[in-house]
Order: C-alpha cells, then structure tokens, then sequence
C-alpha cells in the first residue's frame, strides 16, 4: 500500500491540525508552564493552584489560535465556544488527576515536582486537541443548523 493510499483526506486534515496545534500550542505551554512553575517552585503555591493559574492564562488564546489558526479551514458549528469550555474542563479534569496520581508515586523535590507538571500538561494537550479535532472545531453540517 502506497503512502498517499495511506493519506486520505481525512488523516491529512488530521495530520495538519496536529501540526498546527503543536506550533500554537508551543506558545501557550510555555507561557502556562512558566507560571505553574514560578507559582509552584517560586512561591511554594500548592501544585494544584500553580496548575490551575497557568492554565487560566492561556485558555483565551488557546480558543482564538484554535479557532483562526489551527482549525482555519473549518466552518464550525456556533456551540463551539461553549463545547470548547466543556472540552476544555474535561482536559483540566484529566490533568488534575494525573497530577495527583503523579505526586502520589513520584519522590518530593523540585525536578520530581517539575516532571508531575509536565506529565499533567501532556494529558490535558492531548485530550484538548482530540476534543477540539473531533468535536469543537469538526465541520459543521451542510445545513447550517448548530449540531
């Protein structure tokens, strides 16, 4: 089976919102991370506020990248702000527990605290973006009417 058999449509869309969510995710990550981290290590704020506070900060422009720059080519349905709260509160949940499961099996000090956090922001940047490909930002339908 040949490469472009491979690369339907389909996964070509999915394979370039992935690229696309990874350059404007790279800016949101570093920017909550940073926080996390100068909230969590810097002021010896409980990990799960840190966490709680650089996500805040970047939820905003996650949407708008999202929105115009990763899933650009897509006509989406009018409930995708608030199916983007809704994925985005899932993610958060989902982050939360790995977090404390994390700081449950994982030896105390700063370099363990950092890995914690960063086992939590890769669970919450996968499952934000699989909610928002397959359903915030999926095509809407031909009729125009809200799914």
């Amino acid at each position: 089976m040949s490469l472009t058999a491979l690369l339907t449509p389909a996964r070509r869309d999915f394979l370039a919102s992935a690229l696309r969510y990874g350059l404007a995710g790279v800016i949101n990550t570093l920017v909550g991370l940073s926080v996390i981290l100068a909230l969590d290590l810097g002021l010896g704020l409980d990990p799960h506020l840190a966490n709680a506070a650089g996500y805040a900060i970047g939820i905003c422009v996650s949407f708008a990248l999202s929105k115009l720059f990763v899933f650009k080519a897509r006509q989406t349905a009018r409930s995708a702000p608030l199916r983007y709260v809704v994925a985005v509160a899932a993610a958060f949940a989902l982050n939360q527990g790995v977090l404390s499961l994390a700081k449950l099996v994982l030896p105390t000090g700063a370099l363990w605290s950092t890995a914690a956090q960063g086992l939590a922001v890769a669970s919450y940047t996968a499952a934000l973006f699989l909610l928002s490909h397959f359903w915030v930002f999926a095509h809407a339908p031909k009729s125009g009417k809200d799914a």
